[in-house]
């Protein structure tokens, strides 16, 4: 039987050498571009645009808010008539109301002294005070040293209770939901919550307490977090200058205008009463401090937030913790927002404008808009328009609207203005993971429901490099040692090629000159990919 020719089986249009293979790849490309791609990659274009400029007028609005409030608006002290509870020789201490303060821990083998002494040493009566250290650890060692640092605070005279569950049903909200179950609790009128990294200063209650005292239709007084490792590394730099604009710019309007913001899940004290009407903690979502901040809002209750009024803390300074947490803080307020969205809109006991900016500024902006636009625009959209030179995006659109947005953005961290531009190139890759938690949380994917514990190194890398310089012919203690697989995150490789690409092709063919920042992307890009971000300092 005679051979059938491969030839028979191919188009006549495609019987071609190897070396034309380019050729008719490029043919395809261009019968496809006019009527499928340019539409596409247009549309995607014209929804970038109209997300940036909801996100700027989101930002020129609590920037203009935020330089009214500095200017005219009077302090909290003064709108909420504060006055400091006194002692009284004759009542001695009833006149102080008693506060419950709660602690969560999860293998805080680090931490778990600074958090337990800091909350000891606060200035408050010792008989109308409860500690409760909330322990689910998992490790049978840290469980017992937890333990034994809670009985050496008792034997000092503190009221301090050593809580644990047979399972962490809830996770963090299951933890908090019960300990306000214990017996010991009903005579507290007021709790504060203390993540273990957290280490209040002494006169955090003498300070926090009178708002709650004095107005009663204060729910809860928030405290701003301020960072004992800032300077580690750059990691923890670009951490900082996006949480203080979040302090500094956000949770102030929103105190301000409305009286309400999203819990932080720390640093903050509940009126428990308010805890109760709002149906108490729940752990539908993985932002189960911003969940009952929505619902305690939607019963008319107000908050108050203290910019002076500081606590220390830790952030993340691997670059797999905080990717871990910014999963989860991205993730989490999608899917509440899923799920409250509706509650929200028939609620009748708050005014239209605040559901309005409860549902479009809090919700959809901060925690939609934001990741979305940051990722799509300036990771994909832009770039793919320099292989399509037939779809334009407007200057103003691609540098004059950014750049405005980040220098809004950066009045938080002044100190850090140097940096700005590298934050801008490391906010587009933590994008990338925000967008897509972002699309979890919204369509209640499969890791919607994920937590993973934040892990906290407190002073042990400190006290290490201490125990190196005492030591002779020893080397002062560097971070641990991770696997060269370990640090590989494909995503980020995935895109610093694609990046990298785009960036060739504008220099050769481009009219933008956008492959500067291109390049420069793909190297945040690749530096994220390899896990270095943060071992930078």
């Amino acid at each position: 039987m005679a051979e059938i020719s491969p030839k028979l089986l191919i188009p006549e249009s495609f019987q071609v050498s190897r070396d034309d293979i380019a050729g008719q790849i490029g043919l395809i490309w261009e019968l496809i571009k006019a009527p499928l791609i340019v539409p596409f990659l247009r549309l995607g274009v014209y929804i970038c645009l109209a997300m940036s400029l909801m996100l700027f007028c989101e930002r020129l609005y609590m920037g203009v808010v935020i330089i009214l409030v500095k200017l005219f608006w009077k302090k909290p002290d003064i709108r909420y008539n504060w006055e400091p509870i006194q002692d009284d020789v004759e009542l001695g201490s009833t006149n102080f109301p008693v506060v419950l303060v709660q602690i969560p821990m999860f293998n805080e083998k680090e931490v778990y002294k600074v958090s337990i002494g800091a909350a000891c040493g606060l200035s408050w009566p010792s008989d109308r005070l409860v500690i409760q250290v909330l322990d689910d650890s998992t490790d049978p060692v840290i469980k017992q040293m937890v333990e034994q640092e809670c009985q050496r605070w008792a034997s000092k005279g503190i009221n301090i209770r050593y809580q644990i569950r047979e399972n962490r049903t809830g996770y963090k909200a299951g933890a908090l939901k019960e300990g306000l179950k214990r017996s010991y609790v009903k005579h507290c009128e007021y709790v504060t919550i203390f993540d273990a990294d957290f280490r209040p200063e002494p006169d955090f209650l003498r300070r926090a307490i009178p708002f709650l005292v004095h107005n009663s239709e204060i729910a809860l007084v928030q405290a701003r977090w301020r960072f004992v490792n800032a300077d580690e590394c750059l990691l923890t730099r670009m951490q900082e200058m996006s949480l203080d604009y979040h302090f500094t710019v956000e949770q102030e309007v929103g105190s301000a205008t409305h009286a309400f913001f999203g819990f932080n899940g720390t640093a903050g004290v509940w009126r428990i009463a308010a805890i109760n009407e709002a149906g108490g903690w729940k752990d539908r979502t993985t932002v189960e401090d911003m969940d009952l901040a929505v619902r305690a809002s939607l019963k008319g209750w107000k908050f108050v937030y203290l910019g002076d009024l500081q606590v220390k803390s830790e952030l993340p300074s691997t670059f797999k913790a905080f990717r871990f947490q910014q999963h989860r803080w991205s993730c989490g307020p999608a899917n509440l927002f899923r799920k409250m969205v509706m509650e929200i809109v028939r609620n009748k006991k708050v005014k239209f404008w605040k559901k309005v900016y409860v549902i479009y500024s809090f919700f959809f902006v901060r925690k939609v808009i934001a990741h979305m636009v940051t990722f799509l625009f300036y990771c994909v959209v832009l770039p793919l328009t320099i292989l399509v030179p037939e779809v334009k995006v407007p200057i103003w659109g691609a540098v004059y609207i950014p750049s405005i947005i980040t220098i809004l953005n950066s009045v938080g961290t002044p100190r850090s203005i140097h940096l700005l531009f590298y934050w801008i190139l490391f906010e587009n890759v933590m994008s990338l993971h925000r967008t897509k938690a972002t699309f979890i949380g919204l369509l209640e994917a499969g890791r919607a429901n994920e937590w993973v514990v934040t892990e906290k190194l407190g002073d042990a890398l400190k006290n290490k490099a201490a125990e190196g310089k005492n030591k002779t012919n020893t080397k002062a203690s560097k971070r641990p040692k991770f696997k060269f697989a370990d640090r590989i995150h494909t995503l980020e490789l995935g895109f610093g090629v694609f990046l990298f690409f785009c960036g060739c092709y504008d220099f050769v063919h481009g009219k933008n000159n956008y492959f500067i920042y291109l390049f420069l992307q793909t190297i945040t890009f690749l530096i994220a990919g390899f896990g270095y971000i943060g071992t930078i300092v």
